[in-house]
C-alpha cells in the first residue's frame, strides 16, 4: 500500500510547502493552527485520502489505534469531524488535504465567476492579500483528483469509486 501513495504524499508536501510560505508571509495575521478547531465538520474524502487515513491509523500502536477507532465510533453520527478530541485532530500528520489548507486565503471559481474565501478569524485586517498568498484551488483540486485517479487505477479499484466519510474510511475494511 505504501508505494501506492507516493504520488499523494509529493502533493501533500508540495500543499505542505505552500501553506507553510503563505503562513509565513501573513505572519500573526493567520490564527488557524493546530488545535483550532472551529471548522472541523464531517467530511468526504478521495479514495487516496482515506487511504492515507487508513496507513496513519495502522502504523499506531494497537491500543491508540483502538482509542482512535472508539473515538470515531462515538462521534459517528455527528457533524463534527469524528476525529476530533479536545480541538484536536487524532490523526493530524495525516490529515487530508482539505484540512491542511483550510482557513487560508483561497480563490475559485463558482457559477463563472472568480470567488476568494478565508477564514474569518485570519487576515481580518488585510485590505488585499498578494496572489502569492492565496491557493487557487482550480489549481489545486485537479492536481488532487489525478492524483486519485492514478491511485485507484495502481490500486486496482473501480474507478467510479465515490467518496467516502473519515468514519467509513477508517472502519471499513479493505
Amino acid at each position: 500500500m505504501s508505494s501506492l501513495l507516493d504520488n499523494y504524499r509529493q502533493l501533500l508536501s508540495r500543499i505542505d510547502a505552500l501553506c507553510n510560505a503563505i503562513q509565513a508571509s501573513l505572519g500573526d495575521q493567520i490564527t488557524c493552527s493546530e488545535g483550532c478547531s472551529s471548522c472541523c465538520t464531517a467530511i468526504t474524502l478521495f479514495p487516496v485520502e482515506a487511504a492515507a487515513l487508513r496507513e496513519a491509523l495502522d502504523q499506531l500502536p494497537e491500543q491508540e489505534a483502538e482509542e482512535i477507532r472508539r473515538q470515531i465510533a462515538l462521534q459517528a453520527s455527528g457533524e463534527r469531524c469524528p476525529l476530533l478530541s479536545h480541538h484536536r485532530c487524532l490523526l493530524y500528520r495525516a490529515r487530508p488535504i482539505i484540512c491542511r489548507t483550510h482557513g487560508l486565503p483561497i480563490i475559485y471559481t463558482e457559477d463563472g465567476q472568480r470567488r476568494s474565501d478565508c477564514c474569518p478569524l485570519n487576515v481580518s485586517e488585510a485590505e488585499s492579500i498578494s496572489g502569492s498568498s492565496v491557493i487557487d484551488l482550480d489549481k489545486l483540486n485537479p492536481l488532487l483528483v489525478a492524483v486519485n485517479s492514478l491511485y485507484l487505477s495502481q490500486a486496482d479499484i473501480d474507478a467510479t469509486t465515490e467518496k467516502i466519510t473519515i468514519v467509513e474510511a477508517l472502519t471499513r475494511k479493505q
